[in-house]
């Protein structure tokens, strides 16, 4: 296993210092009922230009302490009970770091769990609190290749606000006279409720379990292929490529669950739905809601019949929250979590968590030195868990899967798997 030695750790200040009106900032509902973990991402670069190979560090803080400024709730401290950000301008932790080994011998392993090593250690998916929001690690390989890691608090950001975050720094990188928009205002639109008992809805963080994760890669054929089974077997028009892609691992998921127990088990797969628009795109922090989606019967899970279920669950959610009043989106997603709560606690289900970072351009995340060739997260603490991500070619698409070790011997040999979904690195285990 590739370990990983400190060469220097640092806080990175602010370029322009957050002004007194902004010190305070104002956490939502959503922010407030969201888990304070830090969420891991990683982008690796393996073949560096001559002319950068010495001043990445330097390129990398620079922008970092411009794109700051207008992050300026990242280089803040989050207050106990989650209410308010204080934008003391600490600043985000910066680490670099040197892994003993190429590149290659992480972005080729069959499971996921070795790209923990760039990444701080015991940070991803860990507790917000009382680490600073945003930490950033560079790593150097023995090949010279790099990878650049970001964990940011959960509890200020959602998917889409990292992806926003992440995009601004590295165009700020490429050209130090870009100007980030983004508002931070999530509270106007999701106050926090006064009535509300605040202390029975604060998070709570759940103990990492061992799991693995695996990448797959859905082509553009691929996924092409996948419409016209849907199309042409039901009455759904227009299926999304994130609709067929997790109706397949969704019923992969039951095959294996039927493997061991020898039954059909009823299913609930959670999906998030970035709620961008309404809300205006530049608004960050947390804004979505969950797409609960449950099947009683093995019919149900057949993909025409699941994509058209998941379809018609989606367009019902968006004629909700059409008419509601945005103050009362935050209650209703509360309401949709604890139903989902429910039926987990009582375990008449087995539970699929779907979330995606499409459309995103994560996957062409560019500091200077060119596209990177890999973007992955750490493995998730959660079992049964999927996250879908544009590939590099961008028409694809890549699902990072974390199942336990058990159930991923089982779920990776599935013929109807590996008929539309190819592993990133075959396994040879």
């Amino acid at each position: 296993m590739a370990s990983s030695k400190m060469i220097s750790r640092k806080m990175i200040k602010l370029l322009s210092p957050t002004p007194p009106s902004l010190r305070c900032h104002k956490l939502s509902f959503m922010d407030h009922i969201n888990l304070p973990l830090h969420s891991p991402y990683a982008f690796f670069y393996p073949k560096i230009p001559q002319n950068y190979s010495n001043k990445i560090s330097q390129i990398l803080e620079n922008s970092l302490s411009k794109v700051l400024s207008f992050y300026y709730p990242l280089a803040g401290k989050i207050n106990n009970n989650y209410t308010y950000v204080d934008c003391n301008d600490t600043g985000a932790e910066y680490l670099n770091v040197r892994i003993d080994c190429p590149m290659s011998q992480i972005i080729n392993d069959p499971y996921n769990d070795v790209v923990g090593v760039v990444f701080p250690q015991d940070l991803p998916w860990s507790s917000s609190l009382n680490r600073s929001p945003l930490v950033v690690q560079l790593s150097h390989f023995d090949c010279g290749g790099i990878a650049v890691s970001a964990c940011t608090s959960h509890t200020i950001f959602d998917g889409y606000s990292l992806s926003k975050f992440i995009n601004d720094w590295a165009s700020t990188a490429r050209n130090m006279d870009f100007k980030p928009s983004p508002q931070f205002n999530a509270s106007t639109f999701f106050p926090l409720p006064s009535e509300t008992n605040l202390s029975s809805t604060l998070p709570t963080t759940h103990p990492s379990q061992r799991h693995v994760s695996r990448m797959y890669n859905f082509s553009s054929s691929n996924l092409t292929r996948l419409k016209d089974i849907v199309t042409k077997e039901s009455h759904v028009k227009n299926p999304t490529r994130v609709e067929v892609a997790s109706a397949l691992v969704h019923k992969c998921g039951v095959t294996m669950s039927m493997e061991k127990s020898g039954m059909f088990k009823p299913t609930l797969m959670s999906h998030a739905m970035n709620l961008r628009p309404p809300i205006p795109l530049n608004t960050m922090g947390n804004a979505t809601c969950i797409i609960l989606t449950t099947t009683m019967t093995e019919d149900e899970v057949k993909l025409p019949n699941f994509v058209a279920k998941l379809q018609k669950d989606k367009q019902q959610l968006r004629d909700k929250l059409k008419d509601m009043k945005k103050d009362m989106m935050p209650l209703y997603t509360l309401e949709l979590g604890k139903n989902a709560m429910n039926i987990i606690e009582k375990d008449t289900h087995d539970v699929y968590l779907c979330s995606g970072m499409t459309n995103t351009g994560l996957h062409k995340i560019d500091f200077g030195w060119g596209e990177p060739v890999r973007v992955t997260l750490a493995t998730h603490p959660n079992k049964n868990n999927f996250i879908f991500m544009d590939e590099q070619s961008g028409d694809g698409l890549n699902v990072l899967i974390t199942l336990t070790k058990d159930d991923m011997l089982k779920f990776q040999s599935n013929k109807e798997l590996l008929e539309f979904a190819s592993p990133v690195v075959e396994s040879t285990k």
